[in-house]
């Protein structure tokens, strides 16, 4: 099969113009950023405020390997499906961060038959919404630090300032750094560091800002950023973005950030890109605006969240939904046989190192041993109240009595229903039996609910996650873990949502636990403030916000050819 990147070079995108009428977005809220992309301006909230909602649709996933289970390309072959079945469907989807483009991960724009197009300009750059957070998140931080250095009015306390710096770059020789060095003119010295942008509180506001009209969004992402706890002061109190007179000034950084990108997949199916933050570091969901904006130009809004249901589909419901009226109707769960395979723990794969060879040999007892983690993720999505239909993303070298397995696996943990899909290879004519299901599943009666209640204890809160989703006996905390739970509640954030960060590759914060763990500690190092944001963001185990470079990372094959095309990206 051709790579990716030769499928999209091969496609036929259509004007984007084009793909705004065919939504019927008239003219004055389609602002072009060259050819095939543009920004959804959002007084088209204002002047579709009476059309009727549609359906929103959350796919998420099973734990997956480190290559990832095509949970996107899912979202963008379940988008294209539904058009084929006739039904006026588009996706929203974050955008790629280039640490991971240029890591190991790659890109969130799908592949295969299932992808965004052009591909090239979804993954570099797209509209720049990822650098204007960079931007706006720095001068915030290099305000602080000035205020601090001004004589220090607000009493700031160097030794508690929490604003770090951003870069959209895997980088883990800024993770720890001393800056102002150089004598007194160029600054004091302190211990800091820099955090992935897509880390940064900025980037969740950015997905978190809401409103029914366009002025409310720009009300409620000013009001948030000027609620930034950027550090406190010498008697505990904290400090606002607003205190050091910096949210102003990031607002208006932000003001074309905060527009949603229109784009469309291979089959000119439409896109809303918006939004970057990860799931294991943040909430991992595209924006509030962009699914608004879907829901009142579609039927049905396809959403993404990252990586598993215990990562991007937890939050997505306790933090997306509680900042918006969002009403969902199924939950998807992306499956492989491979992930299945690999958490029966019979072998290690590691990051960037291809999946061992007898892996892809049939052997459905090894599916059956790593069943637990599929049930595992089932359960989860209906502690939410909603069906569940799995979306089982088959490889040409699955067997029959693998798939088998799956199909057996997921109905006994009461799944709604289970398709195979064949989108990767097949575009949405693949993933037209999952659209049928999903329709069905819509039709049965689910009333989406939260997994606790805001007014509970912090700790409370995060038990909730860690026992129900994680599978844990019971959480730990470290003295300063501790010290700062008490001192968020003690200045009036108790009732705040929780944003667990903590690794992706397996339910709990061990990497290396496969399956579906339990009866274990789950351990709680650091807990930061996103008061803007509007959550609490506790770090388990070894969760890094800054990831770092393998040894061979996908950069090193990114290149341009003699004619200047771009070659080695997927």
């Amino acid at each position: 099969m051709k790579s990716s990147l030769q499928i999209a070079a091969e496609a036929s995108p259509r004007p984007i113009a084009q793909i705004a009428e065919a939504l019927a977005i008239a003219e004055q809220f389609v602002e072009p950023y060259g050819r095939y992309r543009a920004k959804i301006n959002l007084d088209l909230l204002d002047a579709s405020h009476d059309r009727p909602r549609g359906k929103q649709i959350l796919v998420t996933a099973m734990t997956p390997t480190p290559l990832g289970e095509g949970k996107t390309a899912t979202t963008i072959g379940l988008s294209m499906a539904l058009n084929r079945l006739g039904k006026r469907a588009i996706c929203t989807l974050r955008q790629s961060s280039l640490g991971p483009v240029f890591g190991i991960k790659g890109g969130g724009s799908g592949g295969g038959y299932s992808q965004v197009i052009p591909l090239e300009d979804s993954l570099m750059h797209l509209t720049g919404d990822i650098h204007a957070v960079t931007q706006a998140h720095n001068q915030i931080a290099a305000m602080t630090d000035n205020s601090w250095y001004q004589k220090n009015p607000l009493g700031i306390d160097p030794e508690q300032i929490q604003i770090r710096r951003v870069l959209d770059v895997n980088d883990r020789f800024l993770r720890s750094i001393t800056i102002g060095q150089g004598g007194a003119q160029h600054g004091i010295p302190r211990q800091t560091g820099f955090d992935i942008t897509a880390a940064s509180e900025l980037m969740a506001i950015l997905a978190l800002v809401s409103g029914e009209t366009h002025a409310a969004v720009m009300r409620d992402l000013r009001q948030r950023i000027g609620r930034m706890v950027v550090g406190f002061d010498r008697q505990g109190q904290p400090i606002t973005a607003d205190d050091i007179r910096a949210a102003g000034a990031a607002t208006v950084i932000l003001r074309n950030a905060i527009h949603p990108t229109l784009m469309q997949t291979i089959e000119n199916t439409p896109v809303l890109m918006h939004g970057g933050p990860f799931a294991n570091i943040a909430h991992g969901n595209a924006s509030v605006v962009a699914d608004q904006v879907g829901l009142r130009i579609a039927d049905y809004v396809v959403t993404e969240a990252g990586f598993a249901m215990d990562m991007g589909g937890e939050k997505f419901f306790d933090i997306k939904c509680r900042a918006f009226d969002a009403k969902p109707a199924v939950v998807v769960l992306v499956a492989t046989i491979r992930a299945l395979k690999a958490h029966s723990g019979r072998w290690n794969i590691k990051p960037g190192r291809p999946l061992p060879a007898d892996l892809l040999q049939e052997n459905p007892d090894a599916v059956y041993a790593g069943g637990a983690n599929l049930q595992k993720h089932i359960r989860n999505a209906q502690l939410f109240g909603l069906p569940v239909v799995v979306a089982l993303n088959a490889f040409p070298d699955d067997h029959p009595s693998e798939i088998e397995a799956v199909q057996e696996i997921a109905m006994s943990a009461g799944a709604f229903d289970v398709a195979v899909s064949t989108v990767f290879s097949q575009g949405g004519a693949g993933g037209e039996a999952l659209a049928e299901k999903v329709l069905a599943a819509i039709e049965q009666a689910g009333q989406a609910k939260f997994l606790y209640e805001l007014e509970q204890p912090l700790t409370a809160k995060i038990a909730s996650i860690a026992t129900k989703i994680y599978g844990a006996a019971e959480v730990s905390y470290s003295p300063e873990a501790s010290e700062q739970l008490a001192k968020l509640e003690a200045n009036g954030f108790g009732n705040l949502p929780i944003c667990m960060a903590k690794t992706h590759l397996s339910i709990s914060h061990d990497p290396a636990l496969k399956g579906a763990p339990s009866d274990y500690t789950f351990p709680i190092r650091e807990v930061r403030a996103s008061i803007g944001a509007g959550f609490i963001y506790p770090i388990a185990g070894d969760m890094m916000t800054m990831p770092g470079l393998s040894a061979h990372p996908a950069a090193e094959n990114i290149d341009i050819d003699e004619h200047g095309q771009t070659i080695g990206l997927f």
